[in-house]
């Protein structure tokens, strides 16, 4: 007998005893099919962040912090789950990722009419967890330390400082870098901004005209970073964020991107491999959910309520007649009934 003559006859012995393969083949295939699903999760997860950091100030590295759960009815994976307001905390550092540039919270309602931008003054004092009393852009640093600074830690202490100011605690959040928002704002084709008067940029010799203009990825930045030679200084800067998150949100809402797969699989491949996302799959996607659910792409521009600063005063205190009443509306989520009330207080957004 030749050796292959006897490997064919020990096969033969030996193959009744060889486990069908049919449910092996199975069990491989449902297992590639839920890592396929993980990773289109996590990928239109992060498109759907990057599209909501547009509302504040630039793209985000995601933070996904031990504790910090989103409560059940709020983001829940069941789209029937999602039934009350959504409140989104935004955080945009400096260069130097230390001190907090802006601090936005994007209220989104329950009957999902459309989004509040909500500017909290980084010269606010304000109380800060294990920390004393301080402005609220020290928060994140306090919390971030020093030598290189950590990002989740940074906007864990922020969220914690935000949640005791106003009684909300923020359901999702990100802390906001400007290189990422250079992209996005390109590959959307520019972002249309009405200006209320002239900016001439204390960093390059680029001037902004009063009106509506078109800004690319790089002008974007410029006027974002702008605080110093406005009137209004930081006040000035945050309204000025409002007016170019509006523009952003109505770019990709006039795009279609929010409801196109093949345009989200784009952004992703230009801007996600450049984002930072940890875990929360799910409750990225049903942010992403949330957006088209908008009856309008139309943004609020809100200022927390402050007293007028003064010449000498570093820092900026609440308005203790305003501020109450504000708070309140936001916590029973009946923002447009405050801004029905006070309509002066609205920052236009076009």
């Amino acid at each position: 007998m030749t050796v292959e003559e006897e490997l064919r006859s020990v096969f033969a012995r030996h193959e009744p005893l060889t486990p069908p393969t049919g449910p092996l083949r199975a069990a491989i295939d449902r297992l590639v099919v839920r890592r396929r699903r993980r990773r289109r999760r996590i990928q239109v997860g992060a498109t759907a962040l990057a599209v909501l950091a547009g509302l504040g100030l630039a793209a985000p590295q995601v933070v996904d912090l031990p504790g910090e759960r989103t409560p059940a009815g709020v983001l829940g994976g069941e789209p029937g789950a999602r039934g009350g307001a959504l409140n989104v905390l935004l955080v945009g550092v400096d260069g130097s990722a230390r001190l907090a540039d802006s601090v936005l919270l994007v209220h989104v309602p329950a009957d999902r009419s459309r989004p509040y931008l909500i500017s909290l003054p980084r010269d606010l004092e304000v109380p800060i967890p294990g920390h004393g009393t301080g402005k609220l852009n020290s928060a994140f640093a306090s919390g971030a330390g020093d030598g290189r600074p950590d990002l989740a830690r940074g906007y864990e202490l922020t969220s914690r400082t935000v949640t005791d100011l106003t009684g909300v605690r923020p359901d999702a959040g990100a802390v906001l870098t400007y290189p990422v928002l250079r992209e996005l704002t390109d590959t959307l084709g520019g972002v249309e901004v009405c200006l209320p008067r002239r900016v001439e940029s204390t960093h390059t010799s680029r001037v902004f005209p009063a009106g509506c203009q078109r800004l690319d990825g790089a002008a974007s930045v410029d006027l974002l970073r702008q605080r110093r030679a406005l009137p209004d200084g930081a006040f000035d800067r945050d309204r000025n964020a409002q007016l170019f998150a509006a523009g952003l949100v109505r770019r990709a809402g006039e795009q279609g991107v929010l409801n196109d797969p093949a345009r989200l699989s784009r952004l992703v491949a230009t801007v996600g491999s450049k984002m930072v996302v940890a875990g929360g799959g799910t409750s990225l996607l049903d942010l992403l959910r949330v957006v088209p659910e908008l009856k309008s792409l139309d943004p609020v521009g809100l200022n927390l309520p402050v007293d007028p600063p003064t010449a000498r005063q570093w820092r900026v205190r609440t308005d203790p007649a305003a501020t109450p009443q504000f708070l309140a509306a936001l916590r029973e989520d009946r923002l447009d009934r405050w801004v029905a009330a006070h309509p002066d207080r609205v920052t236009r957004t076009r």
